[in-house]
């Protein structure tokens, strides 16, 4: 027997049908009005860290745990009186060397007063206070960027102080006051551990 596989190939027909296009289905529209939703916008904010050997000197009024406290003696050699009737007391000199922490150095919102700057802010407190070094300390110093601008009120507001006690009393002062147009106040600001832990657990504004 020969197995004519030519004509039985020849005898199968096998068809394949071809999907149709329904009598209903039209193109879908595009949608109108809809946009790729753009990723949530920040602050740019740049910091640094200070050391304690950086011998930052810091004048002024600041919360003990933020400064180291040297004493040294301005005189060496303390001078011998030949009747040794009085003994001289050497001079101390009283030094305050700013501690590990981290320092603001710029920070700018692309759309200003929406919170994204208090934000950052917010975000580098957290991360400074489980730092076991900077043990939550943060300062900057507050300078005006342009004329009749500074963000002395901005920092104010989210808890920080100057070390100059008289910036402080003029700032609530305005504050009270509602100054439209604070002047800008040049100086160092740190931010007490009480108003961070206030800052970080309630959100709140100074």
């Amino acid at each position: 027997m020969i197995n004519n596989i030519t004509n039985v190939d020849s005898q199968i027909s096998m068809t394949v049908n071809k999907a149709k296009a329904s009598a209903v289905s039209m193109p879908m529209p595009p949608i109108i009005g809809f946009k790729t939703p753009l990723l949530k916008q920040k602050a740019l904010i740049r910091i640094k860290k200070i050391k304690r050997t950086d011998n930052i000197v810091v004048i002024g009024d600041i919360d003990d745990d933020y400064v180291d406290i040297v004493e040294d003696n301005l005189m060496e050699k303390i001078p011998q009186s030949e009747f040794n009737f009085f003994q001289l007391q050497p001079e101390k000199r009283t030094t305050a060397f700013l501690k590990n922490c981290y320092i603001i150095d710029y920070i700018q919102s692309p759309t200003p007063k929406c919170g994204l700057g208090t934000e950052a802010v917010k975000s580098l407190a957290e991360k400074a206070m489980f730092d076991p070094r900077a043990e939550g300390r943060i300062v900057t110093f507050s300078a005006p960027v342009w004329k009749e601008s500074s963000p002395a009120l901005f920092f104010y507001k989210l808890g920080f102080r100057f070390v100059e006690k008289g910036a402080n009393e003029y700032m609530e002062e305005c504050l009270i006051k509602k100054v439209p147009d604070i002047p800008p106040q040049i100086g160092m600001m740190y931010l007490p551990k009480s108003n961070l832990h206030r800052l970080l657990r309630y959100g709140e504004l100074f």
